[in-house]
């Protein structure tokens, strides 16, 4: 480890508890928030994030054989930032919501932990100081963070608890990998996919939307509904832990896409998923969007009712759906209405949209599609 980067790690820790003491003053203002209990569970997640950079500190290096860059670097530094933001965000953890505007200020620093996430790696590659431990911090703490911010919506009630099983899938799979390890059985590197790294950021970004208050009132008050915001949970574990389970068969070396068979099989898949599955999905969307908007309430004239607006912003969202104009956009503003401003009886069709457009967002539009500049923007690597 360089001096310099040694000097500045010993000088981040107590700078990093300064800093929520500071912010447990300010919460100390609300007499209804537990603010100590806050600072006790904040200061824990912040020893645990220094510890896992300080763990690290050895690999500030672009390879193993190569010498140590002589400072942490700025794309170092905001990775080590999220991380308190996460340790921020976990001292909301086993409190009741808090009302008024103290409810925003979670989903506030979640979220831009979640932007951090595409900011580091951007600069660490414009500044030419990529790392050993960069790259390892990144997974770190996109691990902690979708284990935090879940369990802080599933305590808002914002989705199902069995979305957690997403949260523990990253570390059955390091667990898995060791074990594999410590009982001499071969461990094999997975090779880089867009689809992963596509289905880590939605992840992210979709728990940073759903704690925000605007979906406060998404449990409906009409019978046992299940809450738009938890169907759309469980839509996101599906391809998540199907791609873990891919991933699990490819470091074991049951399935190996290098050899021939299983690369013939996978490249058939994705060109099926392309050729047809995405497409469907696109065409369900917007019919079921559309059912949807036009006969909620078993009613053709609520399309002008309130929100009128909205109705036809999201059928103009099912159009741009159907035709693959920036799909992925489309269905995230989709999801975000049909979650937040419908307060009406669930019916099949709003159920089918909420699950097909959050899987354009995960997926793509796939072929036939006028416009993926979005699809470009999630798999490319900013800054390279």
């Amino acid at each position: 480890m360089a001096p310099d980067t040694r000097h500045e790690l010993l000088l981040i820790l107590p700078a990093g508890f300064l800093s929520l003491v500071a912010v447990y003053a300010l919460l100390g203002i609300f007499p209804e928030f537990r603010a100590e209990q806050w600072l006790l569970q904040a200061s824990l997640l912040w020893s645990l994030v220094w510890q896992q950079i300080w763990q690290r500190s050895d690999k500030n290096r672009s390879a193993c054989d190569s010498k140590p860059y002589p400072a942490l670097g700025w794309a170092n530094r905001l990775t080590l930032l999220r991380g308190g933001l996460i340790a921020a965000t976990g001292g909301f953890l086993f409190q009741p919501e808090s009302p008024g505007a103290l409810a925003f200020i979670p989903a506030l620093v979640y979220s831009i932990a979640a932007i951090l996430d595409r900011i580091d790696g951007f600069i660490a590659r414009r500044s030419r100081q990529t790392s050993l431990m960069g790259s390892e911090l990144d997974m770190v703490f996109d691990a902690l963070g979708l284990l935090v911010a879940p369990l802080l919506a599933v305590g808002y009630g914002r989705i199902h608890w069995s979305f957690l099983l997403v949260s523990a899938a990253y570390y059955l799979f390091r667990w898995g990998l060791h074990w594999r390890r410590q009982h001499g059985l071969p461990v094999y590197e997975l090779a880089p996919n867009s689809l992963r790294r596509a289905l880590a950021g939605f992840q992210m970004g979709f728990i940073a939307v759903v704690l925000w208050p605007l979906f406060g009132d998404s449990t409906p008050s009409m019978g046992d509904q299940l809450p738009l915001t938890q169907l759309a949970g469980l839509a996101f574990m599906v391809p998540v832990l199907t791609g873990f389970a891919v991933d699990w068969l490819a470091a074991s070396g049951r399935v190996s896409p290098e050899r021939a068979p299983a690369r013939r099989f996978f490249e058939k898949l994705q060109m099926l998923s392309a050729l047809i599955f995405q497409p469907g999905l696109r065409i369900v969307a917007f019919v079921s969007i559309v059912m949807f908007v036009v006969y909620k309430g078993g009613n053709p004239e609520n399309l002008f009712a309130q929100p009128a607006t909205a109705n036809f912003v999201l059928l103009f969202c099912a159009v741009s759906i159907l035709l693959g104009l920036a799909a992925r956009v489309a269905s995230l503003l989709a999801v975000i209405l049909l979650a937040s401003l419908y307060q009406v009886p669930h019916t099949a069709p709003l159920y089918i949209a909420t699950i097909c457009v959050v899987w354009i967002m995960l997926l793509g539009s796939g072929r036939f599609s006028l416009w993926q500049w979005d699809d470009r923007w999630v798999n490319r690597y900013d800054g390279a």
